[in-house]
């Protein structure tokens, strides 16, 4: 079993350097008009037990609040149906949130759970200034969260 620190050969992770403060980004994370400008709908609520969905084009994402700890933690699982119903893809989502010097934040995501050849909607929708993915080699730009930070 993996420590809570330990990442698994085959997450995905992210990490952001955000002039926003954790507060703001926490918003964005959190906030479900929010949290949908950048991924999908939902009806998120940052409580640890609490389930939620992603409403996607194609899918329902069904999510459970794992950890909550405003400002620097939030952890949920990923449940989607993939073509084969008999194996969803489950997976968890972590997001961390540093204050930095500045009085921005670094945001850590890591995407865990799951095979190499899957691309989750997280992924897909890149949270920030770099994806890498671990044993990949060279960093991925995608797409920034800084239109959705303006709102929150």
């Amino acid at each position: 079993m993996k420590s809570q620190h330990e990442v698994a050969p085959d997450a995905l992770e992210f990490e952001y350097d955000l002039a926003e403060p954790p507060e703001k980004v926490w918003r964005a994370l959190t906030v479900p008009e929010l949290l949908a400008a950048w991924m999908m709908p939902n009806d998120i609520r940052p409580q640890a037990g609490s389930r939620f969905a992603f409403a996607g084009p194609e899918a329902v994402i069904e999510c459970e609040i794992l950890d909550a700890e405003p400002e620097r933690l939030l952890r949920y699982s990923w449940r989607e149906q993939s073509d084969d119903a008999a194996h969803p893809l489950d997976s968890t989502v972590t997001f961390t949130l540093a204050r930095t010097v500045s009085g921005g934040t670094h945001l850590r995501i890591i995407h865990d759970g799951f095979a190499r050849k899957t691309m989750p909607a997280v992924a897909m929708a890149g949270a920030g200034c770099r994806l890498s993915l671990r044993g990949a080699g060279k960093p991925i730009a995608a797409n920034t969260p800084h239109l959705l930070l303006r709102a929150a």
